[in-house]
């Protein structure tokens, strides 16, 4: 931090002081959302930023205001704030978060040293875009699969960056789905490399249910009629049909249903699941579907953050 401080000049260490009003509650910064977002700073400032610090003159005040190019989900802005805290300016954010915003619409008013605006400028867009291209996104295929079958959840996958999860997840849920497993302690997923090295469905879930706490769910991925039906005669509690088009999860269904196997149990389908099709598969009668799509190629929100001098930093 030491580094970073005497390159840019700018205060780190200043206390969290900013307070933002909005619909008359009074908002704190995350403290989290700050500690996500310094590795960020630290990776893209290095050992100053040159250009600003040789052209701009450090007394120099600033106002950014930030807003989309296009209608979208909010998402990242309790991110982008904290990157401007950080750098010691004084932030309103003016939507929430998970909010559908129009084009223009502005969102974010920052104030401060001119330097600190344009050393968090390109971090905090890059996490704007993304994470309101996730949740726009995320929002879309809601939209689309309710009015298909109000009944299915729309899900992410582990499909996500290394060090970027925690935001990708976030942004899932801000557009309106669900985060699935956050990591691999959160519940018991028996995939097909599981089952190739194992001798049968059947004893994947007796081994999970006898080692793993009961307070954790067992789910098995199938590629068949038949591995659905041995899941659930072994007791897994979710089932997902794993690159299984709509028809054959719709009979596999209907097959457990006949004996009894449905009632009790939650099914997904997952793999080679799109925005364009997630609606045929949730009318196939699934609890989930599951689209890594929406944190591994989304597109990125058009977002632009409008620099103006203010004045000059009082001594």
């Amino acid at each position: 931090m030491g580094t970073l401080k005497r390159a840019t000049s700018l205060n780190l260490q200043k206390p969290l002081q900013m307070v933002r009003e909005m619909d008359g509650k009074r908002l704190k910064p995350n403290p989290l959302a700050e500690e996500r977002v310094k590795g960020f700073l630290f990776e893209d400032l290095g050992s100053g930023d040159i250009t600003s610090d040789a052209l701009i003159p450090a007394d120099l005040r600033a106002r950014g205001q930030l807003y989309f190019r296009e209608p979208g989900v909010a998402a990242g802005l309790e991110e982008a704030s904290a990157v401007f805290t950080l750098l010691g300016c004084d932030v309103d954010q003016l939507a929430l978060d998970g909010a559908h915003v129009e084009a223009k619409q502005m969102l974010l008013r920052v104030e401060g040293s001119a330097r600190a605006l344009l050393a968090g400028e390109r971090v905090a867009l890059n996490i704007v875009s993304h994470m309101a291209g996730i949740a726009t996104a995320t929002a879309e295929v809601v939209k689309s699969v309710a009015a298909a079958n109000p009944r299915t959840r729309v899900a992410a996958t582990r499909k996500t960056l290394p060090g970027l999860k925690y935001m990708q997840k976030k942004a899932v849920q801000l557009g309106g789905g669900d985060t699935h497993r956050l990591g691999l302690d959160d519940c018991v997923l028996i995939k097909d490399n599981h089952l190739s090295l194992l001798p049968s469905v059947a004893e994947a879930v007796r081994l999970a249910r006898e080692k793993v706490s009961f307070t954790k769910k067992i789910e098995v991925e199938v590629r068949t009629r038949e591995q659905a039906r041995e899941a659930a005669v072994a007791g897994a509690e979710i089932i997902m049909f794993d690159n299984m088009k709509p028809p054959e999860i719709g009979e596999a269904l209907r097959a457990l249903d006949s004996e009894g196997l449905r009632a009790g149990r939650l099914f997904e389908a997952s793999g080679g699941i799109t925005a364009d099709n997630a609606a045929g598969y949730a009318s196939a009668g699934v609890d989930v579907v599951s689209l890594g799509s929406l944190t591994h190629s989304v597109r990125a929100l058009d977002v632009k953050l409008e620099i103006s001098i203010v004045g000059r930093i009082k001594a």
